[in-house]
């Protein structure tokens, strides 16, 4: 009886077929043999669950094997008398009354003495054992049905499951096919910018020399100018009545000219022009425009490059630097409602000005923290500042892509610097104070004349955003910073490239020069500190602080401390001599933007985007 049940079910799962079929319009290349459906290596959840059911299947056989011989071996132990057989008959069909009445009349007949219960004898082995074959082929039929739906749901399962694999199977071919695409459209567009990269390298090239050519072509005009308005006024003088003989004679200096440079012929024309006019000032008073010989005569002249640098006798009188972990937080200022981006120390006083994103600055008497006065007129946030080198003057530069200088005695803005395509991000005063220089987004760096209130050069050469600009003291040198990993050294008298530095491998955030001029220190995106020797042109010391941006390195008057502002939130502080790093936390989890020494180097100052200030001590 059992056996045709088993056999129906294991029927049932045999008509489980495997199919491997996909509806896409879309055409793709033919799987290969090795990708082919199985079991054991796609779909092995759904190979366990049917594995489970057989053995299920199994074990319900086996049972019922052992109830049947069970119960064969109970009914030809015991058997069943012949009015227990009816009674349990009965109440199976649910016939109560005629149970009632058949056991009255059988007990009834028992007492007469009509029969005794051994007369009437047992029930034959063979209806119990068909009874019992009846309830266990009931209960088979029921596990048949129940295997059936499992079976049903369990190929349910594997068709959705089979979509699914053709359906993530073509996406994971889609994918590779754009993969190969994006592969070859690279490859493509890397030699096609390698075939324009030498033409690049010529326009470049082309484009120094144009600059040398103006610069030159400046300088003869100028000169061709001044040697006109000479000849005017000896002209003029001759027929008044006098005669001037010219300090300037072709003769003299036709043997030097060959010999000299752009930079020596621009002096040596300014001194005869300058002893013309000595001459020429006994004679009589002469017109600004013939005395200057200038198109621009309110432009200022550069200084002459000497080389004496007055914070040297400061960097010596200096003390030791404070060895590693005496930096302690003195007090913690609340500046501005929004980040401190930038700060500058007054150079005489124990002031500093603060600038934030709040588009306004902040001077504060140190140590207390007290506000002397605000400035407002920048319409986006500030980036940089500076103090004037006599300390009556503060320059700003913006995200509105202006410079604006600002004058302490009158309280308000007395010139607004316009000329850069996109945001400023720094700016410089030049130590004679007639000249600022600002760097930007739009690549490039502009050196502004304040009394002429006009742009004198632009630096050009870097191929990303200029993110600092820093004059040497007492010298003509400009340092640059940019995101395109490199530092550059530029002439503010020419508007020249002098020297370039390579050696970082992320973005340049900011770019430093020490009191003595020897040396720099430079920081970028990942914080990597590295300090190079200006002579040789190499880093002569590098030191991961990272891997959070570094904003901004400072060093100390003594040279040996060098102090760099973390995305960490601390503060990293550079022994030289000692070769440690240490850090000092105070701003919390807050980046923090900016950092500097005071003019007595007594106070280490930090910004940070939490909108304090932190004096260190």
């Amino acid at each position: 009886m059992e056996e045709p049940a088993v056999s129906e079910a294991s029927f049932c799962l045999q008509k489980i077929t495997i199919t491997d079929y996909c509806k896409d319009d879309y055409q793709y290349e033919e799987v290969p043999a090795d990708d082919e459906f199985s079991l054991q290596e796609d779909d092995e959840d759904l190979s366990k669950a049917l594995q489970t059911i057989q053995e299920q299947t199994e074990d319900a056989h086996i049972l019922a094997l052992q109830s049947v011989l069970t119960s064969e071996k109970s009914v030809s132990e015991i058997p069943e008398a012949m009015d227990d057989f009816f009674c349990n008959f009965l109440v199976r069909l649910g016939m109560s009354r005629t149970l009632d009445c058949f056991q009255t009349e059988w007990y009834e007949l028992i007492e007469r003495g009509a029969f005794t219960a051994k007369d009437v004898g047992l029930v034959p082995t063979v209806y119990t054992q068909n009874q019992q074959l009846q309830t266990e082929n009931m209960r088979l039929r029921k596990d048949l049905d129940s295997y059936k739906l499992a079976a049903n749901k369990a190929k349910e399962a594997f068709l959705k499951m089979q979509k699914e694999r053709d359906f993530h199977r073509m996406h994971h071919k889609r994918v590779v096919q754009e993969k190969n695409r994006l592969i070859c459209d690279i490859k493509r567009l890397k030699a096609h910018y390698a075939s324009y990269e030498p033409v690049l390298k010529q326009l470049t090239e082309k484009y120094r020399n144009t600059l040398r050519q103006k610069m030159l072509t400046s300088l003869e005009r100028d000169r061709a100018v001044g040697q006109v308005t000479g000849l005017q006024a000896t002209l003029h003088n001759l027929e008044s009545g006098y005669a001037v003989q010219s300090p300037v004679t072709k003769a003299a200096h036709e043997r030097k000219k060959g010999l000299e440079g752009p930079t020596q012929k621009a002096l040596r024309e300014a001194r005869q022009q300058k002893m013309l006019d000595a001459e020429r000032s006994s004679y009589g008073p002469v017109k600004d425009s013939e005395k200057t010989g200038k198109r621009y005569p309110k432009d200022s002249e550069f200084p002459v490059d000497s080389h004496a640098n007055p914070l040297l006798a400061r960097a010596k009188e200096c003390t030791q630097p404070l060895k590693t972990g005496e930096y302690k937080l003195g007090n913690t200022l609340k500046v501005h409602d929004l980040a401190v981006s930038c700060l500058a120390v007054h150079p005489q006083k124990d002031v500093v000005v603060t600038g934030s994103d709040d588009r306004l600055w902040k001077m504060w008497a140190l140590p207390d923290g007290n506000i002397i006065m605000t400035g407002e007129g920048h319409t986006d946030w500030l980036s940089g500042c500076c103090f004037h080198p006599s300390g009556t003057q503060l320059v700003t530069s913006s995200g509105d892509a202006t410079v604006r200088i600002w004058d302490l005695s009158k309280r308000g803005c007395i010139l607004t610097l316009e000329g850069h395509a996109q945001a400023v991000w720094d700016c410089s005063w030049h130590s004679c104070g007639d000249f600022v220089a600002s760097a930007s987004m739009d690549s490039t760096s502009k050196i502004w004349d304040v009394n002429s209130e006009r742009c004198r050069y632009t630096l050009r050469g870097h191929k990303d955003s200029v993110n600092s600009i820093e004059f040497l003291p007492f010298s003509n040198t400009v340092l640059t910073s940019s995101a395109d990993k490199t530092l550059s050294l530029w002439d503010a008298r020419t508007g020249l490239h002098v020297q370039t530095f390579y050696g970082h491998l992320h973005s340049c955030n900011h770019a430093t020069f020490n009191v003595k001029g020897d040396m720099i220190a430079s920081c970028d995106s990942r914080g990597v500190l590295k300090l190079w020797d200006i002579r040789q042109s190499v880093p002569i010391m590098s030191v991961d602080a990272g891997p959070r941006p570094a904003n901004q390195a400072a060093f100390d008057y003594s040279g040996r401390t060098v102090a760099v502002a973390s995305g960490d939130g601390s503060v990293k502080v550079l022994y030289l001599e000692l070769g440690q790093l240490s850090s000092l936390r105070g701003h919390g989890e807050e980046e923090v933007h900016s950092v500097a020494f005071d003019h007595k180097a007594r106070r280490l100052l930090s910004g940070g985007a939490d909108g304090t200030l932190c004096l260190w001590t």
